[in-house]
């Protein structure tokens, strides 16, 4: 059977199918992307709920301490989740993430800790982890095989609004010097507009930031109004010139045996964790 496939701008994505390759390490199950495959010098991961010792709701790999967890529990969980890569937390940082647009350029003094009011990461610096949380918000992953840089960048109907996907392909552009044309991008797994209903409002706001036309609304045959996070983030990166993307296909609130949903689990679970890296 012929797998249905939609195109926004020119980039061509397999709908309803994943291009993850899924890997179990240590008890941990995690998804690599095809693309970022032939880098030897590049690990990343995006990591599953499964694996960790959280108890419920946040079971059982919870990474974010804003939830409710037990901090104990979530620094064994991002240990376990860092040692994939033979890393230590020491070794890694991110972001407390605000649903914002300000990206924060990451040096070896942040590994350890993590800067507060950002939503985007990069760097240019290898043995540092890039490392962020997720609960149907869009993961997106950038590497730049020409400057070698990274980054990470998490986005909701918020962060897609303030145009948080433009704002991190600049600052890798005014940082590193990376093009556009350059860069590669992977979307993890997010809410599908499937089960994503939003109201006229956060259509009103997301709309205008992304290019004329992009399918970002879809009409319920109930008449509910969806919101295709997928679709808009892919309108962004190819308004910014990058030309190499890579759709997880994963519809986070579809699949909470694997992957954590703040929707789906009306705002009582965990976050699933993303981590890239460029080794020493």
């Amino acid at each position: 059977m012929q797998r249905a496939r939609r195109s926004i701008a020119g980039i061509q994505i397999a709908k309803g199918t994943t291009s993850l390759k899924r890997h179990s390490t240590n008890g941990l199950t995690f998804y690599q992307f095809e693309g970022l495959a032939g880098y030897l010098d590049l690990y990343h991961g995006v990591f599953t709920r499964r694996g960790g010792v959280s108890q419920a709701p946040f079971e059982t790999l919870n990474l974010a301490r804003s939830v409710g967890d037990e901090a104990p529990v979530v620094q064994e969980n991002n240990r376990r989740m860092l040692a994939v890569f033979d890393l230590t937390p020491e070794r890694a940082t991110t972001a407390w993430l605000v649903h914002g647009r300000a990206v924060a350029v990451m040096t070896h003094a942040d590994a350890g800790n993590y800067r507060p009011g950002f939503d985007a990461i990069i760097t240019r610096e290898r043995g540092l982890a890039l490392t962020m949380r997720f609960a149907d918000c869009v993961p997106i992953v950038f590497f730049d095989p020409v400057q070698q840089a990274l980054g990470l960048a998490h986005a909701g109907w918020r962060g897609v609004a303030e145009k948080v996907v433009a704002e991190t392909v600049s600052a890798l552009h005014d940082n590193f010097g990376s093009n556009p044309r350059d860069l590669w991008a992977g979307i993890g797994p997010c809410i599908s507009a499937e089960r994503y209903r939003v109201g006229q409002a956060v259509i009103d706001l997301v709309q205008p930031a992304c290019p004329p036309h992009a399918p970002i609304a879809q009409r319920q045959p109930d008449g509910s109004l969806h919101l295709d996070l997928n679709a808009a983030v892919l309108s962004q990166l190819r308004a910014c010139g990058v030309e190499h993307v890579e759709d997880s296909a994963i519809c986070t609130a579809s699949n909470t045996a694997e992957w954590f949903s703040h929707r789906a689990e009306n705002g009582k679970t965990g976050r699933f964790g993303v981590v890239i890296g460029l080794r020493e």
